[in-house]
């Protein structure tokens, strides 16, 4: 009989270990389970109507991306903002930062004790930007310059 308690109560003192271990391998860590990339729509506003044509670049610190509005723009993903600056030929620019969120993914990492968090953050995969940018564009005054080029050459 004491044998049996004693087996009994090394079987229930190794079941939250256990269980922990099967939840981590289940929730590992977003850069497992979630993409590094993620596709966003851009549309841009002037004077309270969308518009069409605005020429965005997006860029975060791991890229640069360009996109015409109303578009989609497949970016890589990443703990730091999106910079997003656009302009509608001579009539309007707008410069923007979106933060990126932790996704539902990430929290798998509490389960791993935090290891594949440090994993995410520098990969970018437990972090979102929303799916949808609207850039509310602002009307060029007058002698204001237009925005560089990449490659800082201003276009005309």
């Amino acid at each position: 009989m004491y044998h049996r308690l004693m087996f009994s109560a090394g079987v229930a003192a190794l079941r939250p270990v256990a269980c922990a271990a099967v939840l981590a391998a289940l929730g590992a860590c977003a850069t497992l389970t979630e993409s590094t990339q993620q596709q966003v729509l851009v549309q841009t506003v002037l004077d309270h109507r969308e518009v069409a044509g605005a020429g965005c670049v997006l860029s975060n610190d791991v890229g640069k991306w360009f996109v015409a509005t109303p578009g989609r723009v497949t970016i890589r993903k990443s703990l730091k903002p999106l910079h997003v600056d656009c302009q509608l030929g001579a009539q309007a620019v707008s410069g923007e930062s979106v933060p990126s969120k932790q996704n539902a993914a990430l929290w798998g990492n509490v389960l791993t004790l935090g290891a594949g968090q440090i994993v995410d953050r520098n990969t970018g995969a437990g972090f979102d930007y929303p799916a949808t940018i609207t850039v509310i564009l602002r009307p060029l005054g007058p002698g204001e310059q237009r925005l560089p080029a990449p490659g800082g050459v201003t276009v005309y």
